[in-house]
């Protein structure tokens, strides 16, 4: 059986997207392949008790009790190889991950991004999108390397900017998308891990 360790912050939607799917189509039975653990750097994420629900074991690491981003990555690397896992996945995990844990896990790392990458890496991506007058925004699946949201994609979604957007109304929208296409790209990735076609959708 081939494991995915899922590392969260908050409410973990794309991750309950990514549980949802994997009973759904029966990875486990179909692809030899299950979700091992949801991890959290947060006690209180709400995602921790949907991940429960569904079966998965939890386990949280609480990144203040560290006095180094080296030191929270030493120890929540040890609890991920605990799982030997085939793949990790960001799924809301709100932590810089250094150099080394990205370099460990390289070309087993997944990510999702509120923006058609390589437009708008980093932060307030729907904002910036409004604020540049795009007609489009969307969200990428992409391998995570040490620069930021640069690394190979292998899904986007593209979402149309509609008249009056705010932020939050596209988001939402965007959101919607990710849940669709990062259960998608995390299949792809066991089914043909050596394809790099992009799979793109539109709303």
């Amino acid at each position: 059986m081939k494991n995915i360790v899922i590392l969260i912050s908050g409410g973990g939607s794309n991750m309950a997207a990514i549980l949802r799917a994997a009973e759904r189509e029966d990875w486990a039975g179909g692809l030899g392949v299950r979700v091992a653990a949801v991890l959290s750097n947060r006690a209180d994420a709400g995602g921790l008790a949907i991940a429960q629900a569904h079966g998965v074991p939890t386990q949280v690491l609480d990144h203040k009790g560290f006095g180094t981003r080296e030191a929270f990555d030493a120890e929540l690397a040890r609890r991920i190889d605990a799982h030997t896992p085939a793949l990790v996945v960001l799924a809301g995990f709100m932590r810089i991950l250094g150099a080394d844990f990205v370099q460990r896990y390289a070309g087993r790392l997944l990510n999702i991004h509120p923006s058609l990458l390589p437009a708008f890496p980093g932060l307030h991506t729907h904002e910036r999108a409004l604020a540049a007058g795009c007609r489009f925004a969307g969200a990428t699946v992409h391998q995570v390397t040490s620069e930021l949201d640069i690394g190979p994609i292998l899904a986007q979604a593209v979402v149309p900017i509609l008249p009056g957007d705010t932020a939050q109304a596209l988001a939402a929208r965007v959101l919607t998308q990710e849940h669709l296409i990062y259960p998608r790209a995390v299949r792809g990735f066991f089914e043909s891990a050596t394809d790099q076609t992009v799979l793109t959708t539109s709303a």
